[in-house]
């Protein structure tokens, strides 16, 4: 094991102020673990921040929450959005029980040590890749995914009867070995005695240090146990019934080895703690934190997808204003956008997808816009919804979009595809169509007014309708009015309080609560002669009919009305409001306010496998049967959910049975899930306020289940050039008979699908999806493919939407070298009237990718690098030589230098000119001053000094 890693470790298992240890008799799976992990190396990245900036950091109190630690690192508005990562993260560690139970090598089973540690090195590789390209999703999922062999490595292996003490560092690295492992013919375990496993594992292989794993099977998927060796044990494992009976895995107190639960616990913890502290070193420390989704601003993000055709002049300029605006009034302050995104479209162009988090280099790729794009001469259609499609794989979960479009959609075959992605992502998606009213054509005019026919636009406003966005329908000069609702969307304690919409229109009544934590509330109305009535919780009423019109306002603050969109900003009063809406025309109706609270929510299966557990759905929950779901709280730690309904269309309810889960999660079970409509409405007590103070929040997006099933699984990478195989099924409980597939992807790489398949009622079918990706596609980037199954009739869709990561092959698994070349100190007594300094070479050797960042990990001199002439690739920047000097008051001794490679490959160097230092490494002697040098790995040990 290297020294530094074990070294590290041990800080974490024993840092008291990071708590990292698992009180006994407390069992952990998978999802506690990996949050642990999280959450205490998120602190040390900030306090490591802190200390950079020279600003003061405090410890939050135990146990430590996802809130807490945000506003801990001072990044109180990315709450949610680092829990939800938190949560995806789990959710796809989770899943590999759930969907590779019976795989060996995901689990570190039947000895498959080498097959285990290349599921985490290769994806790994993939983190690590994603990371450089800003591809923070991507990172999560396959993060998630290895993660799960990681931290079944302790309670599977022998690692911990052998007794070792810190984790194996060697599973995250593919260029040494992983241990001292059991020939397949060897013996390792005997029979238990009894329900008594302690001593099963057998005297030689402890004394020798033998690695050894438990072999695992089930049913018709249990392949023979070789003689002699231990099982995994347990119920279900009938493995453990032949001899030598019993099992070796750790997984609960009541294991096999149970009585070791706590220490392979602890084990995987510091193991996974240790990982992403290489995730961290390979990306930096902010990247990381945006990984985990904290960011500076809002956490929210800003995308704009704009038609570029010839027509669209107005509508860019009025995008340029509205950025204008965001940076003279959001810039520097924490309601601005975590990260800004640009597609533009046209006919026959969509893209490139622009994602940055600089503002100016996205205000430059706006003012680069031309409206000039388009087919001479060509039809009225646009691509608008493979544009949208690209932006709603790019941006992040959750986030707002806004497209802007004076024409119809070319493209509409992807109305399902979209949907799917914003059911998927829910992710709010407004639509700014603008139209030419009485526009009298100059001489030198040269762009044909569009205006959209009532048909197509109905399109965009059912797209809307599905997301919980706006279709606001005006002219082009009106429409520098309606884009004030951009510069709302990017607060990141935007909440929903209402939604609903009524098409065709007729009279209803409506309701929402107001709680003592929602500021700033806002009512969104489109639709044309519509009247409403609103009534506060103290009895006052205020509309927009005749008489009430004509009263002194004092519920509606402020309002304002342009094309279909009108807008109204209410009074804030704490309790039950009521909106009574009059209208036979079409309307959709929004509330929105701002406030800490909110929540998250996955549709989840209980696992149909030998495992127990729940699986997110990346599809649409089964119609007309019993549904579930996981909830979960954000902004509050106190709070609690009391309950969840399903709200149709038409506004009738279904309510589920909430159960807790702890950490502020609830397990809803719905008697029956609807084919119609309907959104997730969450009603909840927050007594952190006031006694038995009432919250209600309800879900943008609107959802809906189907009759039919789809399911797809592959593997999460894909390489260029190589073509990727992505088996489906298809199944109905509904009606049978043709059923139309349609194979699409955000990246339009090559891609073979079948077109229809034929099922019978209570059937199923399979297909096969093929995709490649062009040989110059860049490892980090991912490609989404959705995929989309309609019914006789297209009365029903359901579908499945898979992210895959791109990873070129890579062959350089070596972590860059330090060589010390001369160091230098005159440092007395009085260190601020003295220097130190040193110079250090740094390689990645003749092999290597070449050396492509070093930076400051620790010190606060003053660094400088260089290339040298040397072999290997030497274009600036990264070539296989890199100087480093370094210099310092001698009142900063210490300094770390973090050294990266291309792919990621991290190292950590580390000198010190501290008088009287003790340490396991070299020491040098000069006339002046006596000083440790620890190189590579050796780092933390000087750090304890």
């Amino acid at each position: 094991m290297s020294s530094g890693f074990a070294a590290l470790c041990l800080l974490l298992l024993r840092t008291g102020a990071l708590g990292f240890e698992v009180m006994p008799g407390k069992p952990l799976n998978h999802q506690e673990i990996t949050e642990t992990a999280i959450l205490k190396s998120t602190l040390q990245v900030c306090r490591a921040l802190a200390q950079a900036e020279g600003t003061d950091f405090t410890f939050p109190a135990k146990p430590f929450t996802a809130k807490a630690v945000a506003v801990a690192c001072g990044e109180p508005q990315s709450s949610k959005s680092f829990r939800q990562a938190i949560i995806f993260i789990t959710q796809r560690n989770v899943r590999v029980d759930i969907r590779h139970a019976r795989i060996g090598s995901f689990h570190f089973n039947d000895e498959m040590f080498v097959e285990g540690r290349k599921i985490i090195t290769e994806g790994l590789l993939a983190v690590k890749a994603s990371n450089k390209q800003e591809n923070f999703e991507a990172a999560r999922q396959k993060l998630g995914e290895i993660l799960h062999p990681l931290q079944d490595f302790y309670s599977h292996s022998n690692w911990v009867e052998l007794g070792s003490t810190l984790p194996n560092s060697n599973l995250i690295r593919s260029d040494t070995s992983i241990g001292n492992t059991a020939d397949k013919s060897r013996a390792t375990c005997c029979n238990c005695d009894g329900d008594d496993c302690r001593n099963n594992i057998l005297r030689d292989i402890i004394e020798e240090k033998v690695l050894t794993s438990g072999y695992f099977g089930i049913g018709h998927f249990c392949s023979p146990k070789p003689k002699g060796k231990c099982s995994h044990g347990g119920a279900v494992d009938q493995t453990s019934n032949i001899e030598p009976k019993g099992g070796i895995n750790k997984d609960t107190n009541s294991s096999s080895h149970g009585h070791l639960h706590t220490d392979a616990a602890n084990l995987a913890i510091a193991a996974t703690s240790g990982l992403l502290e290489d995730i961290r070193g390979a990306a930096g420390d902010r990247p990381f934190l945006q990984m985990l989704g904290i960011s500076k601003g809002s956490s929210k993000a800003l995308c704009f997808v704009i038609d570029t055709t010839k027509s669209m002049s107005d509508d860019i300029a009025a995008v340029r204003t509205i950025i204008s605006s965001i940076i003279k009034s959001k810039v520097g302050k924490e309601d601005e956008p975590s990260v800004y995104i640009l597609v533009s479209f046209n006919d026959p162009d969509v893209g490139p997808l622009i994602k940055t988090t600089d503002i100016n280099v996205f205000k430059s790729a706006i003012n680069s816009l031309s409206a000039a794009g388009g087919k001479e001469g060509g039809d009225e259609g646009e691509l608008s919804l493979s544009g949208l499609q690209l932006a709603l794989t790019g941006a992040p979960s959750n986030s707002e979009v806004f497209l802007f479009t004076d024409a119809p959609a070319k493209d509409k075959h992807l109305k399902s595809t979209v949907i799917a992605l914003i059911e998927q992502t829910q992710t709010v998606v407004n639509f700014m169509i603008s139209t030419v009213l009485n526009r009298r054509k100059r001489s030198d005019d040269t762009v044909k007014p569009r205006n959209i026919a009532a048909s197509d636009a109905q399109l965009y406003r059912d797209l809307a309708q599905a997301s919980g966005g706006l279709a606001i329908e005006v002219t082009k000069n009106e429409l520098p009015v309606a884009t004030s609702i951009i510069t709302e969307s990017s607060s990141s304690s935007l909440v929903t309080l209402l939604q609903a919409a009524r098409s065709p229109g007729k009279s209803d009544n409506f309701t929402f609560i107001v709680d003592e934590t929602v500021t700033n509330l806002k009512v969104y109305i489109t639709g044309r002669s519509i009247a409403f009535t609103i009534t506060s919780p103290t009895g006052e009423s205020e509309g927009a009919s005749q008489q009430i019109n004509k009263r002194t306002r004092s519920l509606i603050t402020a309002s304002q009305s342009v094309g279909n969109f009108k807008t109204l900003q209410l009074k804030r009063q704490v309790g039950l409001w009521k909106i009574e809406m009059v209208s036979s025309n079409p309307y959709t109706l929004k509330v929105i306010g701002q406030s800490p609270i909110d929540f998250l929510f996955d549709f989840v299966e209980a696992s149909q496998g030998p495992l127990t557990g729940y699986d997110a759905l990346d599809t649409r929950p089964r119609a007309g049967v019993n549904g579930s779901l996981l909830v979960t709280l954000t902004g509050s730690d106190s709070a609690t959910v009391t309950e969840v309904a399903l709200v149709k269309s038409s506004g009738s309810e279904i309510k589920g049975v909430v159960e807790p889960q702890g950490g502020g999660s609830f397990l809803v079970h719905v008697d029956m899930m609807p084919s119609v409509e309907f959104v997730v409405r969450v009603k909840g007590l927050n007594d952190s306020v006031a006694p038995n103070e009432v919250f209600e929040r309800q879900s943008s997006t609107n959802f809906r289940a189907s009759n039919l099933t789809v399911m797809a699984d592959s593997d999460s990478i894909l390489v260029p050039g190589t073509l990727l195989y992505v088996p489906f099924s298809v199944m109905t409980s509904g009606v049978g008979g043709n059923f139309t597939i349609q194979a699409t992807n955000n990246r339009q790489f090559n891609s073979t699908s079948p077109t229809n398949i034929f099922l019978e009622t209570g059937s199923s079918a399979n297909g096969t999806v093929t995709l490649s990706a062009p040989l110059n596609t860049p490892s980090g980037s991912d490609v989404t493919l959705t995929i989309v199954v309609e019914a006789p009739g297209g009365e029903d869709t359901n579908y499945v939407v898979l992210r895959f990561s791109i990873l070129n092959t890579v062959t350089d698994f070596t972590r860059p070298v330090c060589e010390l070349l001369s160091l230098q100190s005159n440092c007395s007594d009085i260190c601020s009237l003295s220097m130190w300094e040193l110079s250090v070479q740094v390689t990645d050797g003749a092999e290597g990718t070449g050396v492509e960042r070093v930076s400051l990990r620790q010190g606060n001199g003053t660094m400088n690098t260089s290339l040298t002439a040397g072999s290997g690739n030497m274009t600036a920047g990264s070539g296989n030589i890199t100087l480093v000097s370094y210099s310092s008051s001698c009142c900063s001794p210490d300094v770390e230098l973090l050294v990266v490679d291309r792919v990621g490959n991290v190292a950590s160097c580390f000198y010190s000119v501290r008088k009287a230092a003790t340490s396991s490494s070299q020491t040098h002697h000069n006339p002046r001053a006596q000083f440790t040098v620890l190189n590579g790995d050796q780092l933390t040990f000087c750090m304890l000094v």
